[in-house]
């Protein structure tokens, strides 16, 4: 058996490179493919747990169909194999019919040694064009026949649209939604029976921020999640393709379920020799009462702990009587007021790359954007006071050690009354108005810390800092802001930084009752099915 099976997926393997080789850089990107790698789609169909007599299989967007025939051996190679499975599998491109139609025979061959009927229905469509006609045609739905036990995903990355006709499929099933991937997942979950299951893998941006937010908030209250497991590297799980955000495998069960545990896992990448696994309470992964539906990612003890101690701090931004907001000037939209160097009548304008060193370095010679913006009756709503702000890029390069980086905007570091934001900057201040020098260099010192760097980790995957996100965390009081102000009035090597900040927090976290979860680090098959994993505790 193993011997077929590695035979399968080194054929499947070897088709996916020629196909993926083959094909034009800018027909993958228009279609948002990223074929999956073997590896990977044997680690997800590990997950699976169907137990169904007759398995109905869904892999919509099947590529060369290493997904289907990964699910389909592994359903084979269990000590109680289904009596028979039925695979639909859909791919738009017409090019990889021939590798589907191989793999639906490899997986009939597996299915025959194993005794088990297989039949397979191959569809070279669009999975939302069928899933929009199978959901809205019906005020009641497809019918039981053509709902799912199981859906196995890897679907397209791209955004799509306000105009498209994607978006319009979706919108005819209710979902609203501005990339393909959360599209699929959307699309898929209509169509599984109660107590399916779903497993996919997917960027990680999901799981925070306010563009995924009606999606998180679906998938919470149709889902049950039981499995999560990120891969911290981004060039990993897939090398040869130009993917900039952390990917992550997540299994859930149809239906609003006891929540019990979940399984949290991370590792470098699907051949990383070693996995961190835990068992977390449902509460900790997604916290109850979160208006913003966050999905937090803690793989690791220190991880928890770190989330703990984040949580426990005493203030909502609120409560500190500050905001933060995303920066007011969007530069195409005040084009014509826009100007490259400063003069009369101009304001400063900053951008991310004015802040340098924990510093602001303004204006720029020979810069590409404008270093100022005309003060006139338009622009007047683009601008603030000239006083003490707390700025944080919303964009990181992945090289970056931190993903939060927070500077200090002192009162006159640029002249004039007012200055300006661009869009790509986020602001703390206080009702439109500016900080107290002290509470500024604390809040900043704060946000540079290793420990809201690693929390804001477990629920971030990708390179945007948003607003939404800022206003998640937890802080410490106004008073104790103050303190790190005066003790750091200026940036400070990280290590130092990191002990001022556990000194001067280290007595007033308010306790918080947390259950209690089960850690687990283990080599090998890290993705062994739940009731596999704990065999290894």
């Amino acid at each position: 058996m193993t011997t077929a099976m590695e035979g399968i997926f080194a054929h499947i393997e070897q088709m996916r490179r020629e196909t993926s080789r083959d094909m034009a850089a800018e027909h993958k990107a228009e279609l948002g493919q990223f074929f999956t790698p073997a590896p990977i789609a044997q680690a997800m169909a590990a997950m699976l747990e169907c137990r169904e007599p007759v398995v109905s299989l869904l892999d919509a967007g099947a590529g060369a169909g290493a997904l289907f025939a990964a699910a389909v051996t592994a359903l084979c190679r269990r000590p109680e194999s289904p009596r028979a499975i039925h695979v639909t599998a859909y791919e738009v491109d017409p090019g990889l019919m021939d590798c589907l139609f191989q793999t639906a025979a490899l997986c009939r061959a597996e299915c025959e040694r194993a005794g088990v009927t297989f039949t397979a229905e191959i569809s070279c469509a669009d999975f939302l064009e069928s899933a929009a006609s199978l959901l809205g045609g019906s005020l009641f739905g497809p019918p039981a026949s053509r709902l799912y036990h199981c859906a196995i995903l890897n679907p397209p990355y791209r955004k799509i649209h306000t105009a498209s006709r994607h978006r319009k499929w979706l919108r005819r099933i209710g979902v609203e939604t501005s990339n393909l991937y959360t599209g699929f997942l959307a699309a898929a979950m209509r169509l599984l029976a109660p107590g399916g299951e779903m497993v996919a893998i997917t960027p990680r941006s999901f799981c925070n921020g306010p563009y995924f937010k009606t999606f998180r908030q679906e998938l919470l209250q149709t889902m049950t999640l039981r499995r999560l497991h990120v891969y911290d590297s981004r060039q990993e799980a897939f090398s040869k393709d130009d993917v900039l955000q952390e990917n992550i495998i997540f299994r859930a069960v149809k239906g609003v379920q006891d929540a019990g545990n979940v399984v949290l896992s991370r590792s470098d990448g699907p051949r990383a020799p070693q996995v961190s696994v835990r068992e977390a309470p449902y509460a900790q992964v997604v916290r109850p009462g979160d208006p913003e539906a966050f999905i937090h990612i803690a793989p690791e003890e220190q991880d928890r702990e770190t989330a703990r101690r984040i949580m426990r701090l005493p203030c909502a931004l609120s409560d500190l009587g500050l905001e933060v907001s995303t920066g007011r000037v969007v530069d195409f939209r005040a084009r014509e007021w826009l100007r490259p160097q400063p003069e009369l009548g101009a304001a400063p304008l900053l951008y991310p790359t004015h802040l340098r060193d924990g510093g602001i370095r303004w204006p720029k010679a020979n810069f590409k954007k404008p270093n100022a913006l005309m003060v006139s009756e338009a622009t007047q709503a683009l601008l603030v006071p000239n006083e003490n702000y707390v700025l944080v890029k919303r964009f990181s390069s992945k090289e970056q050690a931190r993903r939060v980086s927070a500077t200090v905007y002192e009162a006159g570091a640029a002249p004039g009354p007012a200055v300006g934001f661009e869009n790509h900057l986020n602001y703390f201040h206080a009702h439109g108005c500016g900080l107290d020098l002290p509470l500024a260099r604390g809040l900043a010192a704060f946000l540079n810390s290793t420990r809201v760097d690693a929390y804001f980790r477990q629920f971030s995957g990708h390179t945007q800092v948003n607003a939404t996100d800022l206003r998640s965390l937890k802080y410490p009081t106004a008073r104790q802001l103050r303190v790190l102000g005066q003790q750091a009035p200026r940036p400070l090597p990280q290590e130092e930084l990191d002990v001022l900040i556990e000194v001067e927090l280290r007595d007033t976290e308010v306790p918080v009752a947390e259950a209690p979860s089960h850690l687990i680090h283990f080599n090998g098959d890290q993705f062994l099915s739940p009731h596999q994993t704990k065999s290894h505790t």
